[in-house]
């Protein structure tokens, strides 16, 4: 059982003061019995929708996706925090990209989405040769600069995020994003996060499973 599921159990059992006494007695005098285990525990809490007390653990992931994703994902505003890559003090003149399987699949179409990519790759290095920027002092013009260059560079450029939201809302943003109406990138993406969660925090997660179409579903959805 992690902290984070310990604690979690700990809040619930505190709003009904559900602690045993060594007698077999209960703080709480209306209780005769209780849930025992962890797994249990939890599992009446999702199935009874307490989920305020899922609220009280966080969890971080440090992603690198593309502003295409980025920008769907910082739609999720409550019980999440985020701290992106700024593209205003970070040379863009590399862009590595994201390129989905209907592209990679097409070899023509592959072909015209890398040249797209290497083509503003270009642009923007002859406009550091232009502005010498490499030898200028100043921090502030190279920051004007690289941030007039970077207007050039596409939404789909990759850039690294932290990604911070309790397990409430994870639930939730898991559901969203990996429904086959998703757009595909934050599908992986929150494919790949689904899985780890699942694995770490088993008693959080166990009324969650894969469904034939990749999406990841709960039993319990209001929570």
């Amino acid at each position: 059982v992690t902290s984070a599921e310990t604690l979690i159990e700990f809040a619930g059992r505190n709003c009904y003061e559900s602690w045993p006494k060594e007698d077999g007695t209960f703080e709480n005098k209306n209780i005769s019995r209780v849930r025992e285990g962890n797994d249990i525990y939890i599992n009446n809490i999702l199935k009874s929708g307490h989920g305020s007390v899922l609220e009280h653990c966080n969890v971080g992931f440090l992603l690198e996706l593309s502003r295409v994703a980025t920008h769907e994902l910082v739609r999720h505003r409550a019980g999440t925090a985020y701290a992106q890559s700024s593209d205003r003090y970070i040379r863009c003149d590399d862009i590595p990209m994201y390129a989905p399987d209907i592209i990679k699949d097409n070899v023509d179409a592959y072909r015209v989405y890398q040249d797209a990519v290497l083509n503003i790759e270009k642009s923007i290095k002859e406009l550091e040769t232009i502005y010498d920027i490499d030898n200028i002092k100043d921090f502030d013009t190279k920051k004007i600069l690289t941030s007039a260059f970077r207007r050039i560079a596409p939404t789909g450029k990759m850039c690294k995020m932290v990604f911070t939201a309790n397990h409430r809302t994870l639930r939730h943003v898991i559901e969203l994003r990996t429904s086959k109406h998703a757009e595909i990138e934050i599908r992986v993406v929150f494919d790949l996060i689904a899985k780890l969660v699942k694995e770490r925090y088993p008693n959080i997660y166990q009324d969650m499973s894969c469904n034939e179409d990749g999406e990841w579903v709960f039993s319990n959805h209001k929570i």
